[in-house]
Formats: structure tokens, sequence, C-alpha cells
């Protein structure tokens, strides 16, 4: 099995970056770690964890994806349906709602899963986001739970992987180089600020 180590960064799009940097970074609080660019390309990574990022291409003329309800079914091509970001407790969920509602961000009321409580709203690129309160008493990631009526027959199998349905990795004489990208320009900039 792979050794994951949580979520390096989601890749989105904006036409805009300062209003980006200013939602992510300045309201949000997330900082800005990494900002790749040069005439017509920038790739900005802001940090959600010590180890994980949220991060941004800005693609002048890419329009705002339509808004669209957390959840809400929809018909013809999609990717995903909304980001959650977990945080450490109900006060933070409350202090969040203000914040966004100060500063004239839609957030929806606190809505109980059962496992998790959650705050909706969306960012400034109509990216539907979700704040998620885990409730202590009911730890899924411990004990896994289906409440499916009619659960599909590869969840009846239960929660736990079952690596056997696949081929295992042989190891090939392909290609496993490294090829450069912005590395060059990262590395001289960290030792520069190092």
């Amino acid at each position: 099995m792979a050794a994951f180590t949580g979520i390096n960064h989601l890749a989105m799009v904006t036409a805009d970056m300062d209003r980006t940097v200013h939602f992510w970074r300045d309201l949000l609080g997330m900082r800005l770690v990494v900002g790749l660019g040069h005439p017509g390309y920038r790739h900005y990574f802001f940090e959600i964890t010590a180890k994980d990022t949220i991060a941004f291409f800005e693609w002048p003329g890419v329009k705002p994806v339509a808004e669209k309800d957390h959840g809400a079914p929809v018909r013809g091509p999609a990717a995903f349906d909304h980001l959650s970001f977990g945080v450490e407790s109900l006060e933070e969920l409350g202090r969040l709602k203000d914040l966004l509602e100060a500063n004239d961000f839609w957030a929806s009321e606190f809505i109980d899963h059962g496992f998790i409580i959650s705050l909706y709203s969306f960012d400034p690129n109509n990216i539907p986001i979700e704040f998620s309160y885990p409730v202590p008493e009911y730890e899924v990631h411990a004990h896994p739970i289906m409440i499916d009526s009619h659960p599909t027959p590869a969840a009846m199998e239960g929660s736990e992987p079952r690596p056997e349905r696949w081929r295992e990795a042989v190891p090939s004489d392909s290609d496993h180089g490294i090829y450069p990208g912005e590395a060059e320009a990262v590395r001289a900039a960290f030792i520069k600020k190092t």
C-alpha cells in the first residue's frame, strides 16, 4: 500500500490572484508559502497545515465556476463538488461564520451531519468550501460506519482496502527521472532566504 502523508496540495484556478491571496491568506489566515511565476504564468500555494496546501493557477480570462449548492447533483461534465477544511472547535466555526459574513461572503447555518458539524461558503472564485468540526464522540476514522440503505456491492465489502483486486506494480526499466520544473528558481530563493 502507498504511504500517503496527507494532501500535498489541491490545485484550483483563478483569474484574479490578488483577490485570491486576499481571501485565502488575509481572511482565512493561510500563509502564502510558495509563489511561482513569470509573465503569463502564476502558481501560488497556501498553507492549510504544516504538510497540506491549497494552490491556485492564475489563468487570465478564466471564468469563475457557476455557483452551485454544496452536494447538489448536476448533469454533464463535473470534476468535484466542494472542498472541506477541518477545524478544531465549534467556536472556530462560529468565528469563521462571523468573519465571512463581516466581509460580505455568504455563510450557511451550522449543519449537523452526526460525525461532523459543517459551515458552508464560497471563495471569490465561487469555489464551494466547507469548514468541518469532527464530533469527538463519533470518531469515524477509528470506527467506520455505513448507513447507506442500499450500499454499492463494493461498499458492502467493508472499509478496509482490498489491494488484491489490482495488479501489483512490477519494477520496470522505464524512465523514473526527475525533470526540471521551477526547481532551480525555488532552491535559489530558499537558500537566499535561509
